[in-house]
């Protein structure tokens, strides 16, 4: 089984954080950068499942602007989404396009995500 805690631990951060940051340093661009966090974790995870969901599966999501006090859940939420999605392609690696990176470098990356999003909202 894939250990995904490294990019449990950094999203729980991360949302962690911008739930306790005030409503003027989110909307200074926090916010915003969280936002995309969000989505781009959404539609890697979705992206991940839609192998497993089969040639009709629904187009990818777009996570919607539930405005600047909800995005620590959006991250989390999207966050904890993936690396899920990420335990099951690792168990099952064959519903995987050939062109896809290994669940471990999919996990990597996305860690690297969360922590350069992170950085960027809290500078």
């Amino acid at each position: 089984m894939l250990d995904t805690s490294p990019l449990t631990a950094a999203v729980e951060r991360f949302a962690d954080r911008l739930r306790a940051m005030p409503q003027s340093r989110l909307q200074q661009g926090a916010a915003a950068e969280a936002l995309e966090l969000a989505r781009e974790l959404s539609v890697r995870a979705q992206a991940l499942e839609a192998p497993r969901n089969g040639a009709g599966a629904a187009p990818a999501r777009k996570m919607p602007d539930a405005g600047v006090f909800v995005v620590g859940d959006q991250v989390a939420v999207a966050g904890l989404d993936l690396a899920q999605a990420l335990r099951a392609a690792a168990e099952e690696p064959s519903g995987l396009p050939e062109t896809a990176k290994a669940p471990s470098g999919m996990l990597d990356e996305a860690v690297r995500l969360v922590e350069q999003a992170e950085a960027r909202a809290t500078r």
